[in-house]
């Protein structure tokens, strides 16, 4: 049997609906008395099955139905899935729009970076430009100001070294006057007719001092000792000075005879002047200003270092103090904290000869008491386990008690019993014998085995 099309030329079939399948019959009129007519002959008709044609009639609806809930549930679906549809495409525009927003902002991001990054590394060529040329304008500056003080350095050497010969010159002549003023007198006082050869003495005695004059300046020259060379010289000119001034007052006036004398005497003393100033300069000598400034400098330094060493004997001192204090403190917030643990301290500081509680000795106290390391307890201990346990659960999503039950579950026997019998078998373990642990529970043991290994390294 077949069932009509839902739709007829596009446009929707109403289904008809039977109620009672007595309605598609004829009415049954009741019979009316009438005299029996003579039997006549009646013609054959076909026999009708209604009960048969009210089923197929409701067979016929039910199908009508069906299709058309079936439908009314694929238009739902179609627009179920046309709505879901319209929603992920309007998603996927809203994502695509919100990673395009982000991609530009990404973008002006790393422009905006990319442009002070460059902006920086301008910077930093420019910084690094400017003190290069900084570098080369104080190189230059400083080979200038060297240059320069070399040139004056040279200049002053040159200046000394000027002065020095102008005064060499000078020391030189007015030693050679002075001599020529000496010898006359030196000469009347040696002249004797019979002996004429006597007056080449005072020749002598001035050139014998003349010599030892040049051997001092040798030695001052050779860097070699030259206090005898003076020595001998200032004899010769005090013996030579001493005939000037006896020969003068006997033979001339006190003037000829003093004036000779300090003749003798002036010239190598002169000359004895410019070798003390050699000398001095050889040897590096400071002068008045010079000494009394490194003076001042030394007394100023031994006071500095006085003054540091007094600021650093009062901090010593503080530091020393407030570690006591400290150390007092500590000892009284034990002693009022940890009442037995202090108290076993103080008798283990005894016992090893400590005159005060180490951080040795406590550890030691701690441990013997409290049975871990200090910073450590029962308390603290048991809390951080319960905080652990509760984080687990919150990771998990699991009650704290299902999980403690779940964990007290798998530590029973895992494996299947043995096989019960004279010979048991021990039992062997096989894919799928036992379920896996829960999320939880995994994390768990994760946290308990870190925990362990931590204290282990402790």
């Amino acid at each position: 049997m077949t069932t009509s099309p839902p739709q007829v030329n596009g446009h929707r079939r109403r289904i008809p609906v039977i109620t009672e399948w007595q309605t598609l019959l004829a009415p049954v009129e009741e019979p009316v008395a009438a005299p029996t007519p003579e039997p006549q002959p009646e013609p054959a008709t076909p026999a009708v099955d209604l009960v048969a044609q009210a089923e197929a009639d409701a067979i016929r609806t039910k199908a009508y139905a069906d299709a058309e809930e079936q439908r009314a549930r694929a238009e739902a679906e179609a627009e179920a899935l046309r709505i879901k549809a319209e929603g992920e495409a309007k998603a996927a525009e809203i994502k695509a729009a919100e990673d395009a927003r982000k991609l530009k902002l990404a973008n002006d991001k790393a422009a905006a970076r990319a442009i002070e990054e460059q902006a920086a590394r301008d910077a930093r060529i420019a910084e690094s430009e400017r003190k290069r040329a900084a570098a080369e304008r104080g190189q230059q500056d400083d080979e200038r100001a060297h240059q320069e003080q070399q040139q004056t350095a040279a200049a002053a050497e040159a200046d000394v070294a000027k002065a020095a010969t102008t005064w060499r010159k000078y020391a030189i002549a007015f030693y050679a006057v002075c001599a020529i003023v000496a010898l006359p007198v030196q000469i009347a006082a040696f002249w004797d007719r019979d002996a004429p050869w006597l007056v080449i003495a005072p020749l002598m005695l001035e050139g014998a001092a003349l010599v030892v004059t040049k051997g001092a300046a040798a030695a001052v020259a050779a860097n070699r000792p030259h206090w005898h060379y003076r020595t001998v010289a200032w004899v010769f000119a005090f013996i030579a000075a001493g005939i000037n001034l006896k020969h003068g007052l006997d033979a001339f006036d006190p003037a000829t005879a003093f004036g000779t004398a300090f003749a003798s005497l002036a010239g190598p003393g002169v000359w004895d002047l410019h070798e003390h100033g050699r000398i001095r300069r050889r040897d590096g000598a400071l002068t008045r200003r010079q000494r009394k400034a490194q003076s001042a400098a030394a007394k100023a330094e031994l006071k500095r270092s006085a003054a540091e060493e007094s600021r650093k004997a009062g901090e010593k001192e503080a530091a020393e103090k407030a570690a006591r204090e400290d150390a007092e403190a500590l000892a009284n917030s034990r002693a009022e904290e940890f009442p037995e643990v202090w108290d076993e301290a103080e008798k283990i500081a005894a016992a090893v000869g400590e005159i005060t509680v180490t951080e040795a000795v406590w550890k030691r106290a701690y441990r013997n008491i409290q049975g871990t390391e200090p910073g450590e307890s029962i308390e603290s201990i048991t809390a951080r386990r319960k905080a652990e346990a509760r984080v687990a659960a919150a990771l998990s999503g699991t009650p704290v008690a299902t999980l403690s039950k779940n964990k007290n579950a798998q530590r029973a026997n895992q494996m299947p019993r043995a096989q019960r019998g004279p010979a048991r078998r021990p039992p062997v373990r096989r894919p799928g014998d036992t379920a896996k642990y829960v999320e939880a529970a995994r994390k768990q043991a994760s946290i308990a085995a870190k925990n362990v290994s931590t204290e282990e390294q402790k």
